[in-house]
Order: structure tokens, then C-alpha cells, then sequence
């Protein structure tokens, strides 16, 4: 579910309300522009005085439409400005920094950032108070179940207030053309009870815990550009890579998070998102990928 239209967040449904009044609305503009039309094409013809004729265009051709322009900013400016207020204090604090073509999430917990990748989860019921940046070129966050979308422009920091209202997982895209692999940056979006979302944000907030061979990985280079904390890889260009293995999905939503899909992200990359800064590494040996896959799959 990732429609306006079926709202899970208290955001959208102030937004679906809105739509719904704009469309009644535009059915009522609609209908009386038809009525007068039917009614100037079989009326009899007569010519009008210029003085009608002013009056005519003043109040149908400016009046009425500033009316009704002015009408729908009134109505449609207090969704915005509750969506884009700060979070009551005591709100989940999370930080959002759109890159081509991905996302930077950093949880507020204590003292401490938490940095995942290409994944937001929330608590259900619960204010979070999101904050986004760009990091290089404008990019729009949009999760449409759950709010309205705000943009994220390089060297300014905009927020938007989300609360969910269901569980369940939702689909958030970039809605701003940011380059060739916008239409693969997508934001998995996942609401879990309370009691759930806490449980999980400790276990992130820990270091990882390899449980496979990292000797492939490292060898590889791999650590110069991806963080797992815990270990010796601390690159921060790419994405953090401490708890992918429990991830839902890969490369900004591109494909599902499943070791074969794995294999095939590291081996060429830019196949599957064009213009991607990772290089491919397609030329290590089938064993090493195969080596790296599994130990990337084993951090959870």
C-alpha cells in the first residue's frame, strides 16, 4: 500500500481529505461551466452591451477565479504547515540525507547517531520528527501512504512530521528528477508496533558481529567506500553496511535483498543503476564474490 488515497499516517489522511475537497470542488466548476455553456449555445442570439460585457469578464474571468484560488491556498496551507512544524518534544528524531541515488537514515538514539541505508522504520502511533538534507543535487521525499512530500535542497535543512497509523510496509520514492537512476531510488518505509521498533533500534545501535570469514571483503577494498562498525571498514562514501543482511531490499529498492541479487549488485552495478558511483567488481573471482555475498548476508 503506497497511495495518497489510502492514507496510513496521520498526514495523509489530512492530504486525502484535501484531494477529495478539491475534487468536489472541481465536479462543481466543472458542472456549472457545462450548464452555462448549454445554456449560451441554445439561447437566442442577442448582442450584448459593453457594459455587460465588462461586468461579464470581471467577475467570471477574474473574481471568481481569485475567489476560489484563494479558497484552495486557505484550505490547503494548514495541512502543510502541520505537516512541516516540529515534532512535540520527545518525538523519534531521524536524519535524512538524499545522495545519487540513495538515502543516508540516521536515528537520533541518546548521544549517538545511528546510520543505516535505503530503509526507515517507524514505530506505529508515534511522532517522528524527520530531517532532511541533500548532499548534492535537489531531491524530494515523498512516502505517499504516510504524508505529503517535502523537498531537499542542497545547503538547507527542511522536516517533515511523520505519525503512522498502521503497520506495514510502504514505498517512498524521490519525487524530484535528480539524475539518470531516479526512478531507482526508492525507500522502503516500515511501521512496527512500539514495543517491536524498540527492540529492533537496540540491535542496530549495536556493533556488528561477523559471523563468516571478512577476509574477502576487506581484500576487496570494500571498507574504503562502506562502515560496518565493529570492524576496521569505516568509508563513509557509500552506505553503511553493519546490519544489511537484515535489510529488505538492496540498492535504493532496485532489487530485493537475497544473496543471488547480491551477487549480481556487486558484480555490475551499473547494469542494474546507471550512473551509480560504486565500481563493478565483476572481475574478482567468482569464490571472492561469492565470499563477500556471504558475509554481507551474515549481518544482521
Amino acid at each position: 500500500m503506497s497511495s495518497v488515497l489510502d492514507p496510513a499516517g496521520s498526514g495523509a489522511v489530512e492530504v486525502a481529505r484535501l484531494f477529495w475537497v478539491m475534487a468536489a470542488a472541481a465536479a462543481v466548476i466543472w458542472l456549472i461551466v457545462t450548464v452555462l455553456t448549454v445554456y449560451a449555445v441554445r439561447r437566442r442570439k442577442s448582442a450584448w452591451s459593453e457594459r455587460a460585457g465588462a461586468r461579464l469578464i470581471a467577475i467570471g474571468g477574474a473574481a471568481v477565479p481569485a475567489i476560489a484560488l484563494l479558497l484552495l491556498l486557505l484550505s490547503g496551507m494548514p495541512v502543510l504547515s502541520r505537516q512541516v512544524a516540529p515534532a512535540p518534544p520527545g518525538a523519534l528524531r531521524v536524519h535524512v540525507v538524499g545522495e545519487q541515488w540513495w538515502w543516508r537514515i540516521n536515528y537520533e538514539v541518546g548521544n549517538q547517531r545511528v546510520q543505516l541505508a535505503n530503509e526507515l522504520r517507524l514505530p506505529r502511533g508515534r511522532p517522528t520528527e524527520v530531517i532532511l538534507s541533500s548532499a548534492d543535487v535537489i531531491h524530494s521525499f515523498w512516502v505517499p501512504a504516510l504524508a505529503g512530500k517535502v523537498d531537499m535542497i542542497p545547503g538547507r535543512t527542511t522536516r517533515l512530521t511523520l505519525e503512522p497509523l498502521e503497520a506495514g510496509t510502504f514505498r517512498g520514492v524521490c519525487a524530484e528528477y535528480c539524475g539518470a537512476s531516479h526512478a531507482r531510488m526508492a525507500l522502503v518505509v516500515a511501521v512496527m508496533e512500539p514495543a517491536e521498533f524498540d527492540t529492533w533500534l537496540v540491535a542496530q545501535a549495536s556493533p556488528a558481529i561477523p559471523t563468516t570469514d571478512p577476509r574477502a571483503f576487506t581484500t576487496a577494498g570494500c571498507g574504503a567506500c562502506h562502515s560496518v562498525r565493529g570492524t576496521a571498514a569505516g568509508g563513509t562514501i557509500g552506505p553503511d553496511l553493519t546490519h544489511v543482511g537484515s535489510r529488505l531490499s538492496l540498492a535504493a529498492g532496485a532489487l530485493p535483498n537475497s544473496p543471488a541479487d547480491m551477487q549480481r549488485w556487486i558484480a555490475n552495478p551499473q547494469h542494474i543503476k546507471p550512473g551509480a558511483l560504486m565500481p563493478p567488481f565483476g572481475m574478482l573471482p567468482a569464490n571472492d564474490v561469492q565470499e563477500i555475498v556471504t558475509y554481507l548476508q551474515a549481518l544482521r
